[in-house]
């Protein structure tokens, strides 16, 4: 077959969970060349680089190194030299890139899928369809408008077809796949619940509950993070919590003059930024999770742990529908309620949704290889 070459783009932590098991997956394929691309738009070594380490994940052929910034300038810089890294060709020996494939829904997502579509290289965009249908958050624009020029869209659960049909997106672009996220969980669950963290922390499974907040609707505003602590902190004296801080999160508590408070919860275990296996270690034997994290809304649905979502919304909603995550914005009254719940023993149960079986990636890859029949993929 003739020789593919692909560019696997990921930027920030959450695409190395994704991009991980397609790299694995592709390796069946000798005629399909992944060439991997570090935007760099996280590089804090806990957020980046220590992933590639735990995830078995080979390191970057290209790093960009755009670093942070306003979502403008961060755009800006992915789109400039991604560009320019295409029209180049692969390192070395400068052959054009058959196809993009994009994770997510980061700037970095969105910036790479406008240079390639714009140089005429067709781009793949794994987690397409996902909608919270809330255009205040800087990832539903990423989402839209990533979507919206892909040609192969690879879908996670049946709600994001309905919505790129909705969108007016042919059929034969679709593809459910499942979730590719939900294949890493799977294949590192065993390694993470064997590694001594509960210990380092003095914790029993079952007897804590985890806590991720990062979304700017929840930390930037000093009522709404100081309500939320409260009642963090109220329900601390029953359930000890393990509360890993963002370094936004850690700024605005303390610009807020909310550390005070916060370290005064002895119940509180407050922690930097985790690896991806002791951070899935704990989540993994927790109580429950408290969080605004997508990514943690699936894999609490697939490892069966109730979720307490502080958002208005979701772009998974088979996660609430189906798993075990409940809505309960930045509303300390519904966080209250549904804790007490799951300190009571009367949380919703849920279940893993089909296709989040660990081989997405399996069902993925015969398609970027171009060896896969509409037969061999269902588009729902």
């Amino acid at each position: 077959m003739t020789d593919l070459h692909l560019a696997c783009v990921v930027g920030a932590r959450p695409n190395f969970m994704k991009m991980a098991p397609l790299l694995r997956a592709l390796e069946a394929y000798s005629h399909v060349h992944p060439i991997l691309i570090h935007t760099g738009q996280h590089y804090d070594e806990n957020l980046s680089d220590i992933f590639f380490d735990e995830l078995g994940m080979k390191r970057p052929d290209v790093s960009l190194d755009v670093g942070s910034g306003k979502h403008g300038v961060q755009t800006a810089k992915v789109l400039k030299r991604f560009e320019a890294l295409l029209e180049q060709g692969t390192p070395g020996e400068g052959n054009r890139y058959d196809r993009v494939v994009v994770v997510g829904d980061v700037n970095s997502t969105m910036a790479a899928t406008l240079a390639a579509v714009k140089l005429g290289v067709p781009v793949a965009h794994v987690e397409a369809g996902l909608r919270s249908f809330d255009r205040s958050m800087p990832e539903e624009i990423n989402r839209m408008v990533t979507d919206s020029i892909c040609d192969m869209l690879l879908v996670s659960e049946p709600a994001g077809l309905e919505n790129l049909r909705r969108e007016g997106h042919p059929d034969d672009r679709l593809h459910l796949v499942g979730n590719v996220m939900i294949d890493t969980l799977r294949r590192l669950l065993p390694k993470a619940k064997a590694r001594d963290t509960l210990n380092d922390y003095d914790l029993n499974p079952g007897r804590y509950g985890v806590i991720t907040l990062h979304r700017p609707a929840n930390v930037d505003a000093p009522e709404t993070l100081a309500r939320l602590l409260d009642v963090l902190v109220e329900v601390s004296r029953e359930l000890r919590l393990v509360f890993p801080l963002h370094p936004r999160t850690k700024q605005r508590i303390e610009r807020f003059g909310l550390a005070e408070r916060l370290d005064a919860a002895k119940g509180i275990l407050q922690l930097g930024p985790l690896g991806y296996l002791d951070f899935l270690a704990l989540t993994s034997q927790a109580k429950v999770i408290i969080t605004d994290s997508g990514g943690l809304q699936e894999e609490s649905t697939a490892l069966g742990i109730p979720c307490l979502t502080a958002r208005p919304n979701t772009e998974r909603p088979i996660t609430v529908t189906e798993g075990t995550s409940t809505l309960v914005d930045g509303d300390p009254t519904k966080l209250r309620h549904n804790l007490r719940a799951v300190l009571d023993g009367t949380y919703k149960q849920g279940r893993c949704p089909a296709l989040w079986d660990g081989r997405a990636a399996e069902r993925i890859a015969p398609l970027l290889a171009g060896v896969a029949g509409q037969e061999q993929i269902t588009t729902g």
